[in-house]
């Protein structure tokens, strides 16, 4: 099996900083994850067996989760309701009639199986970099050398700001050559198009809230967000690892695309339950950092994805975040006397940090980065 010798290193400062939970650092170069060759044996390497409170069960009944119509304005006080429900409880729910082009869907996904049909070594052009959030990911093995995910990832930074800057494009034709200039523009429009369905999301939001609908609107009307294209391949002991290992995303909000290949799968009330695929909706959950926004009201709710023997599955989520500067806070209308902050202020580069290089996401992921934060005494 190849391996790659580089490993990923930590300053001294950041030990002295680290909670209690860090990212794996040991000094075996990781393997590379190129599923070509790992199908081609009868095992699957020990670094992608999980352990057996964390196996998956394949076969679960469906989560019960709202359908939410954007297409009329008659509904928004139902959907509103059927969202702070939703939210209260495990934050996911799902939008139809949203207003994206079912062709821009389309050529997302077909651009999205053209890269991750490309060789190996044509993939690794986009490789990510310690510590970044972007590039191309065969399985984190750079970044965790035990439970390691049964996928690949091509995530790319994408940015609504007043200059109209086309952020997409230029990470495509800079990271991958001027060849690529066409994936650049089709995901280009569907971040676009991502973010304007955002925003009518938080619009909803600020009403299931009890505010006014406008607030989340206009904090997120500038972001820097990220954009990930997942692809998970068949696996010969799909019994034994995960597509992608239980943990709340640490974004705001998240829009998710699903293939026709089931995966998905969300804990409710101490069970996991699956959210089928439905090509004409987008699966929506709320994220830690909106988690914080709200002060703890609505949920960033535990998910994972499991893999199979028969069929790849591939998906595609837009990670709605804030502008770098705007400070995370609950509004002053869901505060009161009684209600005491949960989060201590912060931006969304310092969560981003401390994911990236300081904590594996999980379902405690923003109590911790709340006690590092008021630890260390970081100003924001």
């Amino acid at each position: 099996m190849a391996i790659i010798c580089t490993t990923p290193t930590t300053s001294p400062a950041e030990k002295e900083q680290e909670p209690k939970q860090d990212l794996e650092k040991d000094q075996t170069p990781p393997l590379i994850f190129n599923p070509s060759l790992l199908n081609l044996q009868s095992q699957i390497p020990n670094q992608f067996i999980w352990p057996d409170k964390e196996k998956p069960s394949i076969d679960i009944p469906e989560l019960n989760v709202p359908f939410i119509d954007l297409s009329s304005q008659d509904t928004t006080l139902e959907a509103s309701r059927l969202i702070a429900e939703a939210c209260t409880k495990h934050g996911f729910f799902l939008v139809v009639n949203h207003g994206v082009s079912e062709s821009l869907i389309s050529d997302a996904h077909r651009y999205m199986e053209r890269f991750f049909d490309m060789p190996l070594a044509g993939k690794q052009r986009a490789q990510r970099k310690p510590g970044e959030s972007w590039g191309y990911a065969s399985s984190f093995t750079g970044r965790f050398s035990t439970k390691l995910p049964w996928k690949e990832t091509l995530s790319f930074p994408f940015s609504n700001d007043i200059s109209g800057s086309r952020t997409v494009q230029d990470y495509f034709s800079g990271t991958l050559g001027q060849e690529f200039e066409q994936f650049g523009k089709v995901y280009q429009d569907y971040c676009e198009a991502m973010s304007s369905l955002s925003l009518k999301i938080m619009e909803l939001l600020g009403l299931s809230l009890g505010i006014n609908k406008d607030y989340f609107r206009e904090f997120f009307e500038e972001n820097d967000s990220i954009m990930r294209l997942n692809h998970y391949p068949p696996c010969q002991k799909p019994d034994l690892t995960l597509g992608t290992g239980p943990h709340c995303d640490p974004s705001s909000l998240t829009i998710l695309h699903q293939d026709q290949v089931n995966g998905l799968q969300v804990f409710v009330d101490n069970k996991w339950r699956c959210i089928l695929p439905n090509h004409k909706a987008f699966v929506i959950n709320i994220g830690d950092t909106f988690m914080a926004l709200s002060n703890g009201i609505f949920k960033s709710c535990l998910h994972r994805a499991v893999v199979n023997r028969e069929s790849a599955r591939t998906s595609m989520a837009f990670f709605l975040c804030p502008r770098r500067d705007k400070v995370v806070k609950p509004p002053s209308e869901i505060l009161d006397k009684t209600t005491p902050r949960r989060y201590p202020d912060f931006t969304w580069p310092m969560f981003l940090e401390f994911t990236q290089k300081h904590y594996r996401a999980d379902v405690n992921t923003l109590d911790s980065f709340s006690n590092w934060i008021i630890t260390n005494k970081f100003p924001v």
